[in-house]
């Protein structure tokens, strides 16, 4: 199944150095889902060769505007090329308020509904599911309310061992029954034995995303053991007490948290304009996490 994401921005506050603000398309099982969306959103994807018209859900962390003020455009876009099923939003419930009051004084009528679910920033929740995966929010230490999101893969069916049961004349038919985990018995009182003739499935893979914050450690439990980790990391360590200021973290926090947290990849973002180069920063997170990689524009990463 596929499962991986595109880093349509890595820059924090302001769009600097070809680097663009927050924004990540997460693709699962070919449903593309958008993570934040920052300034210039629409024209990554189209840098990319993404299509917004297959994204139908957007997951907005917080509102500084580094982390939605694409939303409006790419909106509007899907408009005006004629969307009309509907785009779900999860988000901070003020952003409803945001996003009526811009169609409103632009006379802006959307062809399609905007299914607005808000999203509080109290306590960690599952706020989405289907057939592929599940969506629960993080808690994070912000300025403002702000929440991360851990994407989980659905836990798939169990494996048949085909040549076995082919070996042993089982027919295809029963096939799905023990997928489903499910001892037979045949016509004729022949029992077969599940675990006999099927393997489990893989672990569940999941992709942590953990956009602005303190390092507090208040969130380690919901994010522990997680196969992918993406962290921001604004600051080197030599501006702690900047980054504690403003509420975020630095590239060695990052490192340590993946580390702590039994992490399988970290990712790191949501760069300071003051960082022209941003190796200091990667090598610094890799000094105590060595599977650390920059989340940077255009690239996809394999959960």
């Amino acid at each position: 199944m596929k499962f991986e994401v595109t880093i349509l921005g890595s820059s924090s506050a302001t769009p600097v150095f070809n680097r663009n603000p927050t924004a990540q398309l997460l693709n699962c099982k070919d449903k593309f889902y958008l993570i934040d969306c920052g300034e210039g959103t629409q024209q990554q994807l189209i840098k990319f060769g993404l299509k917004a018209s297959k994204i139908d859900v957007a997951f907005i962390s917080h509102l500084h505007g580094d982390h939605y003020f694409g939303l409006v455009g790419l909106l509007s876009t899907m408009n005006l090329n004629g969307r009309v099923k509907p785009f779900k939003i999860f988000g901070p419930a003020a952003l409803l308020e945001i996003l009526e009051i811009q169609f409103r004084y632009s006379e802006t009528t959307l062809k399609y509904e905007i299914d607005f679910c808000p999203v509080i920033a109290d306590e960690s929740r599952v706020i989405f599911e289907n057939q592929d995966m599940t969506v629960e929010t993080i808690v994070l230490n912000h300025r403002i309310p702000c929440t991360g999101f851990k994407f989980t893969e659905r836990k798939r069916l169990r494996k048949v061992l085909v040549d076995k049961l082919e070996a042993d004349n089982i027919s295809p038919e029963y096939y799905p029954l023990l997928k489903k985990g499910l001892d037979l018995k045949l016509p004729g009182g022949r029992i077969i034995k599940n675990e006999d003739y099927t393997k489990d499935s893989d672990t569940p893979k999941s992709y942590c995303y953990c956009s602005d914050t303190m390092a507090d450690g208040s969130y380690l439990e919901v994010i522990r053991g997680c196969t992918m980790l993406y962290h921001e990391a604004t600051f080197m360590d030599d501006l702690l007490e900047r980054a504690n200021i403003t509420h975020h973290t630095t590239a060695l926090q990052a490192g340590k948290i993946a580390k702590e947290i039994g992490a399988g990849k970290l990712l790191i973002g949501h760069f300071s304009s003051r960082y022209k180069s941003l190796l200091p920063l990667l090598e610094e997170a890799q000094g105590v996490f060595e599977n650390t990689e920059l989340a940077l524009e255009g690239i996809t990463f394999t959960v």
